[in-house]
């Protein structure tokens, strides 16, 4: 019986978690971005049921060298998340001007691809921190696009 109690409530802790989850809205995947110039990011959670508090992300650009035949798909942003673009508070608000059913709550920033930047493929990381439920429990996942540098 505890067993089944201990899996029940792995469970919603992991349900839970997945449902804080951020997505990056933009840029698209394969967008070109240009060194020396800004771009917008958007990070967007979902209106979630469990309570959570927004801590922070991590915005950062990683190189993909002549590897990965033109994508980023070895790249583990886990491990690297490469040049630091952004670092600080997450606070996403709820926009009420969204289509409906999709992502009402997001925050754009606005970054700067440096002007030494390896040109080609890129791996584009955004880090995300939260704390999830009313315990509260710490949770981090890290997202990732592919964007041409020219």
């Amino acid at each position: 019986m505890q067993m089944t109690k201990s899996l029940l409530a792995l469970a919603a802790l992991a349900t839970s978690a997945f449902a804080q989850s951020i997505a990056i809205t933009g840029p698209p995947a394969g967008t070109t971005v240009t060194a020396g110039q800004g771009f917008v990011v958007d990070i967007a959670r979902p209106n979630t049921l469990s309570p959570s508090q927004e801590v922070a992300v991590v915005v950062a650009l990683s190189s993909c060298g002549s590897f990965g035949g033109g994508t980023c798909d070895f790249v583990t942003p886990d491990q690297v998340l490469g040049r630091i673009l952004y670092s600080g508070p997450y606070t996403p608000t709820h926009h009420t001007d969204s289509a409906p059913g999709s992502i009402e709550f997001y925050q754009n920033f606005t970054v700067t691809v440096p002007d030494n930047f390896a040109k080609g493929p890129a791996s584009l990381n955004v880090a995300h921190f939260n704390l999830i439920g009313a315990g509260p429990f710490p949770s981090m996942e890290v997202k990732n696009i592919t964007v041409i540098v020219a």
